[in-house]
């Protein structure tokens, strides 16, 4: 099926983001050499951001939800309709980009990405609400951490507002992907990479960037349950100066390892600590990690060495609007075996409460509901409440397609 430019989407007008005091199925479309705008959807809260949209000619509309067993999705790739493509070249300038079939992409074997790792990618959400509305978790906060990390990596990146245009273009070419409301969500996964041809060491001289999607349920098969960690004292993730901050595609490859042999022995995932002192807490695989000791909630601060996580910082301002105290500082693993409970943030994740945490043999189990502490669960509830519309948006996260 021919494609074309499937979507045009207006630009976002985005609501500065502040702390409170206190805390129809869609219309028929007529295939025509036009352009057929969709009625725009009512906003559920007066935080969201208004998406509008138009349909180009050579789409034929799927069915209105795709045949899946949505009561027992996990976190894995599904075939969907379409990705997202633009091209960069020499100028620095990036196409439109279209959106085309899913499938294989060519790539040159000398490319940038396959020889040298030069390569970045971003992950998010969008969740059908009750009313059949979609809706995105904070798009813009990836673009500039794209565009961070893309600097790092000595590669274009495209401008925030194309990023989010192409993100809005891609998930409603592929609605009907979208999970049930509490059934999961559609990943959005965003790659940037030197795909040009360099057989010297040297930044590409193409760059392409590239969106695909697929419908998740629970990132780790317990769900919302306690996972086991283990932490890792041998191998570490990243190094100050290197690029543990960035999100590029290397610093995941070299996690592997060690995650692989710690999930021989049982365990979820591991838990990293810095490669200098080799006793303050770094992050997970994927995730970020918080520790609750009364009503004070400490998570690593990001220096250099560790993802500035979207769903941390979401967290952080949650925890905060409710009465905690967050510090971001050097937390040792001597605090993590003494916490009142632990929990790991990401975009894959959300919440995920630690059950027990393994340190050279020694095993410390984290009491709650089921293993849930109840700051977890607290956090979790509100956060997943806003990125669902089930309540008020009051931070003017969430924007809203139509």
């Amino acid at each position: 099926m021919k494609y074309g430019a499937l979507l045009a989407a207006a630009p976002l007008t985005a609501r500065p983001t502040r702390l409170p005091h206190s805390p129809p199925p869609p219309p028929s479309i007529q295939i025509q050499n036009r352009l057929c705008s969709i009625p725009s959807l009512p906003l559920k809260a007066r935080g969201m951001i208004r998406c509008e949209a138009s349909l180009a000619s050579d789409y034929t509309k799927p069915s209105e939800v795709a045949d899946l067993d949505w009561e027992n999705l996990g976190f894995g790739i599904v075939q969907t309709d379409s990705m997202y493509i633009a091209k960069c070249g020499h100028d620095g300038n990036f196409s439109e980009g279209e959106m085309v079939p899913f499938g294989p992409i060519a790539l040159n074997p000398s490319s940038g990405v396959l020889n040298y790792g030069q390569g970045l990618f971003e992950g998010l959400k969008a969740y059908r609400t009750t009313d059949d509305s979609i809706l995105l978790f904070r798009p813009e906060e990836n673009a500039l951490r794209m565009r961070t990390g893309a600097e790092r990596m000595c590669m274009p990146a495209p401008s925030v507002e194309h990023f989010m245009d192409a993100v809005k273009q891609t998930v409603l070419a592929n609605k009907r992907w979208v999970p049930p409301t509490g059934k999961g969500s559609l990943y959005i996964r965003p790659l940037l990479m030197g795909s040009g041809a360099v057989l010297g060491l040297a930044p590409a001289p193409e760059y392409t960037f590239i969106i695909f999607v697929s419908p998740v349920g629970n990132y780790f098969k317990e769900g919302l349950a306690p996972i086991n960690l283990i932490v890792e004292d041998k191998f570490h993730r990243a190094t100050p100066g290197g690029t543990g901050n960035v999100k590029t595609i290397g610093n995941y490859a070299s996690v592997l390892m060690a995650q692989k042999i710690a999930k021989e022995k049982g365990y979820s995932d591991v838990l990293y600590l810095d490669a200098v002192h080799k006793k303050y807490l770094e992050e997970v695989s994927s995730c970020n990690i918080f520790i609750v000791k009364g009503d004070v909630i400490s998570t690593p601060a990001v220096k250099g060495t560790i993802l500035p996580g979207i769903t941390r910082k979401s967290i952080i301002d949650v925890a905060l609007s409710k009465g905690f105290k967050v510090e971001e500082r050097l937390v040792s693993v001597d605090e993590l075996l003494e916490a009142d409970e632990v929990f790991c943030t990401g975009t894959a994740v959300v919440v995920s409460p630690v059950g027990s945490i393994t340190y050279q043999g020694k095993r410390v189990e984290y009491a709650g509901n089921k293993g849930v502490g109840v700051v977890s669960q607290q956090l979790y509830t509100s956060l997943t409440s806003l990125q669902m519309g089930q309540a008020e948006d009051w931070l003017g996260w969430t924007v809203q397609l139509s």
